[in-house]
């Protein structure tokens, strides 16, 4: 298996699946209200990234079975992981992003728009610090622009807003295409349902 990206096997190891399975009871707890811009970047990153750890290490967990520890010794799946971790994770990002500019847009008539990309960009910036590679942020910055010049902020929020990133679970997560094909309708439900989830406590907490 050839791999385009090379990625340093100390960013995932087994104290990420730990944080991963605590994250499952912590992430729902109700927190402070989204008042302002720098509140809302917070939520954006915070979300997005359990999201995808809990969405992609779950499919992971559930493919591998009780013995999953045991492939942390392979260090080409290590690097897949850490692949599809990257490019799940910007896409939940940008989902997050523009739901959130598109509610609040309807709901609370916050018409600067042109603010998600300060948060995007904002989020990659500190990511970059966290060990992001620049192919990766490249990557997010286009696609990021493509979709912004197409979205229309008056129905976004509830027009399947989150489907891109369950598209992305799909295409990224290092699973045989013959077991992929079997899961897909599961996995694409498994992001959804986390998604509904940060929807429901979004709703709840934004105060703008």
């Amino acid at each position: 298996m050839v791999l385009k990206y090379k990625f340093n096997l100390k960013d995932i190891s087994l104290e990420d699946f730990r944080v991963y399975f605590f994250a499952l009871f912590k992430a729902l707890i109700p927190k402070k209200k989204i008042k302002n811009i720098s509140d809302l970047e917070k939520f954006i990153q915070k979300k997005s990234a359990w999201v995808t750890q809990v969405t992609l290490y779950s499919y992971l967990k559930t493919r591998m079975g009780t013995k999953y520890v045991l492939h942390f010794d392979n260090e080409i799946l290590l690097s897949s992981i850490n692949k599809a971790k990257w490019n799940i994770y910007i896409v939940a990002l940008q989902d997050l992003t523009f739901y959130s500019f598109s509610y609040i847009r309807n709901f609370f008539n916050y018409q600067d728009v042109e603010k998600s990309k300060d948060i995007f960009f904002s989020i990659l910036e500190n990511e970059k610090k966290n060990g992001m590679p620049d192919e990766i942020i490249i990557e997010a910055k286009k696609t990021f622009a493509e979709r912004f010049s197409k979205i229309s902020w008056d129905q976004h929020y509830n027009s399947l807003p989150f489907n891109d990133s369950a598209l992305a679970l799909y295409k990224w997560a290092p699973i045989a295409d013959e077991l992929k094909k079997l899961d897909r309708k599961i996995v694409l439900n498994s992001m959804i349902l986390k998604w509904d989830n940060i929807k429901e406590e979004f709703q709840k907490l934004i105060d703008f």
